[in-house]
């Protein structure tokens, strides 16, 4: 059964081109600092009020031939025994399957691949750098295995990165631009920090979305850079 911290009935940013709901799962074994869902780290216990899986599904069956999508966020999705049946399950009611993760969980994340129809991918740092964002030893690792199985794997996907100048360096940026050029991501999209609930100290972000452009052009494919 899956654990579920929220529900967004419907959005239109979720899931490229498609109109979709969101379910925000209960759990992520990473403790990143600036995290907006802070509330959804714990694994036991349901943070998003009353809605339980159940009462999703019975939502969606009235959202047929309405929504497009059904996109799994959190959270982290793969941290959830039950997330391939809950991709299974939406997919039996004719919706496509969207998945937000981190790849904290590589090898859910391989087993699950086969029934999504589209990811967005969360990568934090270069991935030697990784610990310093989650807390978590070895984090780094994992996201770079999950990555790549997503990469081979010939499902549609981008790669996110949320950008500010006290998270990721200069040299930073340049590195994580050649890893994922060499892992063969074809999409990144390198988005704003939203300051709601952030740590005081982080401040404004000094990057300009020229900055970004320019740390960022050791990677080969379509980049995106959003700073509002």
């Amino acid at each position: 059964m899956l654990a579920v911290g929220g529900f967004v009935p419907f959005t239109t940013i979720d899931f490229p081109g498609r109109l979709a709901a969101v379910v925000f799962t209960q759990g992520c074994p990473w403790r990143c600092g600036y995290c907006q869902n802070p509330h959804l780290w714990q694994t036991d216990g349901v943070s998003g009020g009353d809605t339980s899986w159940a009462a999703v599904l019975e939502i969606l069956e009235t959202r047929r031939g309405l929504l497009d999508a059904v996109v799994f966020s959190g959270g982290e999705p793969t941290a959830q025994l039950g997330l391939a049946a809950a991709c299974t399950a939406v997919s039996d009611r004719g919706f496509e399957v969207g998945l937000h993760t981190g790849g904290a969980v590589p090898e859910r994340l391989a087993a699950v691949l086969p029934l999504v129809d589209w990811v967005g991918f969360d990568v934090k740092a270069p991935f030697d750098l990784y610990e310093h964002t989650t807390r978590v030893p070895g984090s780094g690792d994992r996201a770079r295995e999950s990555l790549s199985l997503l990469a081979a794997s010939g499902v549609p996907f981008e790669v996110r990165t949320t950008v500010h100048s006290a998270l990721l360096t200069p040299d930073a940026l340049r590195s994580l631009a050649c890893e994922l050029d060499a892992l063969g991501v074809g999409r990144w999209m390198l988005q704003p920090f939203r300051a709601e609930g952030a740590p005081a100290y982080l401040g404004a972000s000094r990057y300009s979305a020229d900055d970004l452009h320019t740390l960022t052009s050791g990677f080969r494919g379509h980049r995106e850079v959003r700073l509002a």
